[in-house]
């Protein structure tokens, strides 16, 4: 069971993305305080996000308090300090050290994006994320230097798709709805396939179903459903001597001219001509995400 606690990880590998330290906190002493050009770990980087409670950074000349769901980076050496005030309640907060030219680079990104302070909800997927990444350290127990490097990478992955995807961002329920409609469509493409068939399957009204797709994916479900079928019908052209009349009915396509039409509009070109140019696109699947 996890527990507020922190973790240390030490190696010379400096050729890899780093996990130096990973932890769950809770602050009430005013001793607390950190200045990024008095640290010794120079070419680190750090996320701090905060569960309940305040604590403060001050930055570039800014004072900017850090209330629950508000989290910060911040770069070492820079000139930026981070701290807590007397108050009632202690400050609750999680957090992660790395190290790396990657690390370093990311965090460029995500700050030009966002600037030092950014807001994620408690069961945002770049929430989830780190719980899930301390559970792997606290309870399954795994101190590998690659291993690690590669969770973290997946964490910082997902911290720039919800940087670049500001106000996109959803919880991890209606994720959950969306990778389920998904899975959905992926396995039935080839079936009739309505909004209203999909969205009884999870469960959610249509309106709803398509607010979340459009918040989280910035498309339709119905487009991605047809991305699916496009894909199906791009491998059975590459893979099978079927026609392609019949290649469109297996793909969903209620009619060869629909099918035409729609495979000119991913692929600039007919069913007919890609089966021809195998040197061109020798794929045997194109993937549209």
């Amino acid at each position: 069971m996890l527990e507020p606690a922190s973790y240390a990880f030490r190696n010379e590998d400096n050729s890899i993305l780093t996990l130096d330290s990973i932890g769950w906190s809770k602050i009430n002493s005013t001793e607390y305080s950190f200045s990024g050009d008095e640290r010794p770990d120079c070419g680190h980087v750090i996320f701090q996000y905060t569960l309940s409670g305040q604590g403060y950074i001050d930055y570039g000349h800014r004072t900017l308090p850090l209330p629950k769901g508000f989290g910060f980076l911040v770069k070492v050496p820079s000139q930026h300090r981070y701290y807590y005030l007397e108050d009632k309640d202690p400050w609750e907060f999680i957090w992660i050290n790395l190290r790396g030219d990657e690390a370093n680079r990311i965090w460029d990104l995500v700050m030009e994006q966002e600037g030092p302070v950014i807001e994620r909800d408690s069961d945002s997927p770049l929430i989830q994320g780190f719980w899930k990444l301390l559970h792997t350290v606290v309870e399954e127990k795994v101190t590998d230097k690659y291993a690690l490097s590669s969770l973290v990478y997946e964490w910082m992955l997902t911290l720039v798709r919800t940087s670049r995807e500001k106000g996109h961002e959803i919880s991890a329920t209606s994720s959950s709805i969306i990778q389920k409609a998904k899975k959905y469509m992926r396995e039935h493409y080839a079936s009739e396939v309505t909004l209203a068939i999909l969205s009884e399957h999870c469960g959610v009204n249509k309106h709803h179903l398509c607010r979340l797709f459009q918040r989280s994916e910035q498309t339709s479900p119905l487009n991605v459903l047809r991305d699916r079928r496009v894909e199906a019908a791009i491998t059975l052209l590459r893979t099978t001597d079927l026609p392609i009349h019949e290649i469109g009915q297996r793909c969903g396509f209620d009619s060869p001219s629909y099918f035409g039409k729609i495979f000119r509009e991913y692929m600039s070109m007919t069913p007919k001509e890609y089966r021809l140019k195998t040197l061109e696109f020798p794929f045997r699947a194109i993937y549209y995400e």
